[in-house]
C-alpha cells in the first residue's frame, strides 16, 4: 500500500495542494487584516464630520482674538469645550513641539512628540506657526476588533482550504484510477510474461507517455517472442548441423568395426571432410560468441582495397564457374585505402560471396563494386537471384536464419554466414545493409572507414615498389568466368 504509485501519487498531490492552500491562506490572512486595521483607524481618526466645523471655529476665534492678551486663556477654554463635547483631544503646539493649549489641561508648557500624530490644521498666532493635533478619546478596542476579524476571516479560509483539499482528494483519487488503469494493464501484462506468456500484449489507445510505453512494452515483447523463437530453432539447427556428419562419422566407424567397409583412403577422406564440417561449424559459433562479446581480436591496419577485394574475387572464381556464374568487379581506378583487419575483411568477402554463389541459380551474375562514401569504403556485393522477400530482409543477419526454410544445409548453409559478417564489420567500425527484391537479386553492402592520409601514402608506395620489383602490372578489375 505504502509503496504503491497509486498512493505515492495522491501523497504528493495532497501535499501539493495541501502547501499551495497553505501559503494561499496565510497571505490572504496577513494582507486581509493588515488591510482591515489601515481602513478602521483612518476612519476613526480622520473622518469624523464634526471636525471641520471645529477647525473653522478656532479659526475664527483665532481672528477675532488676534492682539489681546488673554488670547490662550479663551483658547484653552474653547479646546476644553470641545474636548469635552466630542469625546476627542484637542492640542496646539509649535513646530518643536512645546505645547500652548491641550484640552485636557496635561500637557501645557511640555513638549509632545509630533512623530507620533499628524496635525489636522495650522494656525498662525502671534507670528508662531501653531498645529493642531486631534486624537479621538472613545475608540473601540482595534486590537480586540481586529483579533476578532482575523479569527473569522481564518475560521473562512480553514474551511475553504478544508472543502478544496476534499475536492482535490476526490478528483484525485477519481483521475489516478484512470491513469493507472493502462499502468496496471502494463503490469499485469510484465507478470504474465514473466511467467512464460510471451504472447502477452498491451491493447491500449492512450497518448502520451503512457502510450509510448505500451507501444515499447509490445515492441519488446514482440523481439522477446521473435527471439524465444529463433532461440529454438537456433538448438534444433545445431542438433541437426551436428547430427548429420556425426551420424555419417559413426557410420562408417560402425561399418569399419563390423568389416563391412575398409578403412581405404576414400573412406578416411571422407571422415576427414565430415570432421572438418565440425570444426568449421563448431569455430563459426565460438568466433561469433567472441564477437557478439566483444571479445573477438581485431587488428586493423591500412589495407589496399582493390588488391584486398581482386583477392577474395579471384578465391571464388572457381567456385562460380563450376555454377557457370559470371563473377566480375567494378572498382574505382583511384580507391583509398580501408583501415580494417586483413583476416577478417578476407573473411567478410568470402562468406558475401560464398552466400551469394549459393544463391544465384545457374547462368546469373554476381557483381562486387566500391566506392568511397563520407569517410568510409563502401563494398557491395550484387547478384541475379531470387531475391528475399520483405518480411524476411530485418532478420538474414541473425544467427541460423533461413529465409527459405526449405534449404538443407547442403543447399543453403547453416546459416551463420551473414551473422558473422555483421558482427566483424560492426567490430571493425563500419555498418552493413541489404537490398533485395525477389525475382530480381539481392544486393548486401558494408562499409569500413577508410585510413589515415600518411598510411594512405605508405600503402600506395608499397603496392607500386612492389609491382616494380615483380614486373607485373596491376590486376585487372574485370573477372570472368
Amino acid at each position: 500500500m505504502l509503496h504503491s504509485l497509486r498512493f505515492r501519487l495522491l501523497l504528493t498531490l495532497m501535499i501539493v495542494t495541501g502547501a499551495a492552500l497553505g501559503i494561499i491562506a496565510l497571505y490572504a490572512s496577513q494582507v486581509t487584516t493588515r488591510e482591515f486595521e489601515r481602513s478602521v483607524v483612518g476612519i476613526l481618526r480622520y473622518q469624523d464630520p464634526r471636525l471641520e466645523v471645529k477647525i473653522i471655529m478656532i479659526q475664527k476665534t483665532v481672528t477675532q482674538l488676534t492682539g489681546e492678551s488673554s488670547i490662550w486663556v479663551d483658547l484653552q477654554d474653547l479646546l476644553e469645550q470641545m474636548g469635552a463635547s466630542a469625546r476627542s483631544r484637542f492640542v496646539m503646539a509649535d513646530l518643536y513641539g512645546t505645547v500652548y493649549a491641550d484640552s485636557e489641561n496635561k500637557m501645557i508648557g511640555y513638549r509632545m512628540d509630533t512623530k507620533q500624530s499628524k496635525p489636522i490644521a495650522v494656525y498662525l498666532i502671534e507670528g508662531i506657526p501653531i498645529l493642531m493635533y486631534f486624537e479621538p478619546l472613545d475608540v473601540p478596542d482595534l486590537e480586540k476588533i481586529g483579533k476578532e476579524f482575523s479569527n473569522s476571516v481564518n475560521r473562512s479560509l480553514l474551511l475553504a482550504i478544508l472543502g478544496a483539499g476534499g475536492l482535490a482528494l476526490l478528483m484525485t483519487l477519481a483521475l489516478s484510477r484512470s491513469f493507472l488503469r493502462p499502468v496496471d494493464a502494463l503490469r499485469e501484462a510484465a507478470r504474465r510474461m514473466g511467467s512464460g506468456d510471451l504472447s502477452q500484449r498491451v491493447d491500449m489507445q492512450a497518448k502520451g507517455e503512457v502510450g509510448e510505453l505500451a507501444k515499447a512494452f509490445n515492441s519488446m515483447a514482440d523481439n522477446l517472442e521473435r527471439l524465444e523463437l529463433l532461440r529454438r530453432t537456433m538448438v534444433t539447427d545445431i542438433a541437426h548441423e551436428l547430427r548429420t556428419p556425426l551420424s555419417n562419422v559413426r557410420g562408417y566407424l560402425e561399418a569399419i568395426q563390423d568389416g563391412m567397409v575398409q578403412p581405404m583412403p576414400e573412406v578416411i577422406n571422407s571422415l576427414h571432410e565430415e570432421a572438418m564440417l565440425l570444426n568449421r561449424l563448431v569455430n563459426d559459433l565460438q568466433e561469433l560468441a567472441l564477437a557478439e562479446a566483444g571479445k573477438l581480436k581485431i587488428e586493423t591496419q591500412p589495407l589496399d582495397t582493390r588488391q584486398m577485394v581482386l583477392r577474395a574475387a579471384g578465391r571464388e572464381q572457381q567456385n562460380a564457374s563450376q555454377k557457370k556464374l559470371r563473377l566480375r568487379t567494378e572498382l574505382p581506378a583511384e580507391l583509398p585505402p580501408v583501415c580494417a583487419d586483413p583476416e577478417r575483411l578476407g573473411q567478410i568477402l568470402h562468406n558475401l560471396l560464398d552466400n551469394a554463389i549459393q544463391h544465384t541459380p545457374e547462368g546469373g551474375e554476381i557483381a562486387i563494386t566500391a566506392e568511397r562514401q563520407a569517410g568510409f569504403i563502401e563494398i557491395k556485393v550484387q547478384d541475379t537471384g531470387s531475391g528475399i522477400a520483405a518480411e524476411h530482409l530485418p532478420f538474414i543477419f541473425e544467427r541460423f536464419y533461413r529465409a527459405d526454410q526449405s534449404r538443407s544445409r547442403t543447399t543453403g548453409g547453416a546459416g551463420l554466414g551473414l551473422a558473422i559478417v555483421k558482427q566483424l564489420v560492426e567490430a571493425q567500425g563500419g555498418e552493413v545493409s541489404a537490398y533485395s527484391k525477389v525475382g530480381q537479386g539481392t544486393t548486401i553492402s558494408f562499409s569500413l572507414p577508410i585510413a589515415q592520409e600518411g598510411e594512405a601514402v605508405a600503402i600506395e608506395e608499397a603496392a607500386a615498389s612492389t609491382r616494380i620489383r615483380n614486373q607485373q602490372p596491376p590486376i585487372d578489375q574485370h573477372s570472368t568466368p
